[in-house]
């Protein structure tokens, strides 16, 4: 009989493509790793895995196990939502991710409801930025993943995943005081043509859409700066060395020498929550996704 357990680092291999990544998403040893793929090539008396360089490959029959173990361990995933929600409790242990202004401006309100409403329920908790959260969704490490795009640039979602919006937040654009804009009431991404930007670190998903954004306008961004903390981004802007856009949601105090002013054309950023499908039914997914629901709507983002 197959061992349940073997099966999951297999598919852990096949998502990651590596020993290493395997462990990491498993959160083991490289070498339990190996000794779990050993045990199972003994198990199906076929070679699952070959060298490839200085890394291993799946073999054809490794191949061939990994997409039954692939199903077979979604069908694990439905039979425990399912004895989960035949019980109607909300126990066990749930792990959402969230990046980082979300986890902020969520996390605190929404896990003190799951605790008051929930006690037996264990959340655990951790900063992904919106592709790493999918991605980790998708490959079973994360349950839960508050995600977002921009109401110009739809972040994929996947088949075999769930959705719900959580809130829609308006970001401002942030300036030193004596910017030549900061007495203005309402600006335009337009007005920032020469300046230059803090931005968000590049291939985050933000900063693709920065560039982006300012592109489909004809702006060139001139990116001075790279931080991925917005309380950075805008110590940086206090300090005189740019402009950069300034969400409303986990903002927290505005550092003085910092000037805030709405976008005319009323950029949103989409707050959301992804988990897979086939977990639908489990309660601690649907409390979880409440608690989160309630944070957003206590939120005041105008």
């Amino acid at each position: 009989m197959l061992n349940l357990e073997r099966l999951r680092t297999l598919d852990a291999f096949a998502r990651h493509g590596s020993v290493s990544g395997a462990a990491e998403g498993l959160h083991v040893t490289t070498s339990a790793v190996s000794q779990q793929m050993a045990k199972l090539e003994r198990e199906v008396g076929q070679q699952l895995l070959a060298k490839n360089g200085r890394g291993v490959r799946l073999t054809d029959a490794g191949r061939l196990l990994a997409d039954h173990a692939a199903r077979i361990l979604s069908q694990v995933e439905l039979a425990q939502s399912d004895i989960e929600a035949q019980r109607g409790e909300v126990v066990g242990e749930i792990l959402i991710s969230a990046f980082p202004t979300a986890a902020r401006g969520l996390f605190p309100a929404a896990l003190r409801t799951l605790r008051a409403d929930h006690p037996e329920l264990r959340v655990r908790t951790r900063e992904l930025e919106p592709e790493d959260g999918i991605r980790a969704v998708l490959r079973g490490d994360t349950d839960l993943a508050v995600v977002l795009d921009w109401s110009n640039k739809r972040l994929p979602v996947p088949g075999g995943l769930s959705k719900v919006e959580l809130l829609d937040d308006a970001p401002d654009i942030a300036m030193p005081p004596d910017h030549r804009l900061a007495d203005r009431t309402e600006v335009d991404l337009e007005d920032f043509a020469d300046d230059d930007w803090v931005s968000w670190p590049e291939g985050e998903f933000c900063y693709d859409w920065l560039m982006f954004t300012l592109r489909s306008k004809g702006i060139e961004p001139r990116i001075a700066h790279l931080a991925g903390e917005h309380h950075t981004q805008l110590a940086l802007i206090a300090a005189g060395m740019g402009v950069c856009v300034a969400p409303r949601l986990g903002r927290g105090p505005v550092p003085e020498g910092v000037r805030l002013v709405p976008v005319r054309q009323k950029m949103r950023r989409h707050v959301h929550a992804v988990w897979r499908t086939d977990a639908d039914r489990r309660p601690s997914i649907r409390a979880a996704v409440a608690a989160l629901r309630e944070a957003g709507r206590t939120l005041e983002v105008p």
